[in-house]
């Protein structure tokens, strides 16, 4: 329940993009601004906010999370100008990384042959978190308006960090703290320089969700145009699609505990090439739109976390600044993908866009094959 509050935040923009533009007069081609600063701002809490889980108590750092997140979210609902939006924006972005402390806790403190499954647990609640977040910010922002989702959101994360600070078990190590903050938010330089699991995997990471960012923050601008018109609760329920997402993940983490790691990966990233070709009719059918947002987000989720248990089996005891770092590229992928598919739908439309879209899908499988014909 907490990495899905959580992680909506992240994500109520996405079936709003044209209503906030409109309000606040961002044009089109700037939209995708609003989703790349909260992955940009993800990118600096990585850096800076998760490697701490190493450090401190966990348990407090994520109620103290949790609560920044909910600050943002009101500068957010409140926002008059595009500064004060995008700022607030920001903000979520930088304290929503309270997921990844969430992940790597539970990574490091799991027996090595449940640690896939415990993270596709996890990883579960926050595929429903990001569905329901795109769901509820439509209906809501038709009803309502979008402010209202903000406003709501800030509500549910205050309560969600008064009930972790009161229920979470106490963080209990069996080894001591490991090193300094220096040392620890300087861990994604040396573990991309010094470990070819981790390298490969955040190179994969990078390309698979500037696919995922691609569709996601995409999607919203051609079924807003006049050929379709949706509402945004009708472009929110698109988001009840990637449920299989979830129950692709928790697969993935079983998969990945008994030693087929890479065969998931491969097989996964196939699908995701080929879902770009159903999700690049989606000015003709969304019926094949559909179809590709529940292949992409299959495969998405379960690469997802089979990268996240390959990578902490090497030092589960280092387990929160290597999410952070690996998450360093998730984020890094988010952003460009956001930004790069609403200038190319600007620019030459949708199948421009898909196209764009499975291009880096088709990099994050051959970083795989490459990885793989080095063995």
């Amino acid at each position: 329940m907490l990495c899905g509050v959580a992680v909506a935040n992240m994500y109520y923009a996405q079936p709003l993009l044209e209503q906030i533009g409109s309000d606040l007069s961002l044009p089109t081609a700037s939209l995708g601004l609003i989703v790349a600063l909260a992955q940009l701002g993800y990118l600096v809490g990585l850096i800076a906010l998760v490697p701490l889980g190493d450090l401190v108590d966990r348990r407090k750092l994520i109620g103290l999370q949790i609560a920044a997140a909910a600050t943002g979210t009101l500068l957010v609902a409140f926002s008059a100008t595009n500064v004060q939006l995008l700022i607030g924006i920001t903000v979520v972005g930088v304290f929503s990384v309270v997921v990844q402390v969430i992940v790597a806790y539970a990574a490091a403190i799991s027996d090595p042959d449940e640690r896939g499954a415990n993270i596709g647990v996890i990883t579960s609640s926050v595929v429903v978190g990001i569905i329901l977040a795109r769901t509820v910010a439509g209906v809501v922002a038709d009803l309502a308006g979008w402010r209202v989702v903000y406003l709501g959101s800030a509500v549910i994360s205050i309560v969600i960090a008064a009930v972790a600070l009161a229920m979470l078990p106490k963080d209990v190590r069996q080894q001591p703290k490991q090193g300094t903050y220096v040392r620890a938010i300087g861990s994604v330089v040396t573990l991309t320089a010094t470990n070819r699991v981790f390298r490969t995997r955040a190179l994969i990471a990078l390309f698979l969700f500037a696919s995922f960012g691609a569709l996601w923050s995409g999607m919203a601008l051609p079924l807003s145009e006049e050929s379709w018109r949706l509402s945004t609760t009708q472009i929110g329920l698109f988001g009840v699609a990637g449920l299989v997402g979830a129950l692709g993940a928790v697969g993935a983490g079983r998969w990945s505990d008994q030693g087929k790691g890479q065969q998931v990966t491969g097989l996964s990233l196939v699908v995701l090439v080929l879902s770009w070709v159903l999700s690049g009719q989606a000015m003709h059918s969304l019926v094949l739109l559909a179809v590709g947002v529940i292949a992409l987000d299959f495969a998405v989720q379960a690469v997802h976390v089979t990268s996240q248990n390959l990578i902490v089996a090497e030092a589960p005891e280092l387990a929160g600044r290597i999410i952070g770092s690996y998450m360093v590229f998730y984020s890094l992928g988010s952003a460009i993908g956001a930004t790069s598919t609403t200038i190319v739908f600007q620019a030459a439309g949708w199948s421009a866009a898909s196209i764009l879209g499975g291009a880096y899908a088709t990099a994050a499988l051959s970083v795989w094959i490459l990885d793989r014909l080095r063995d």
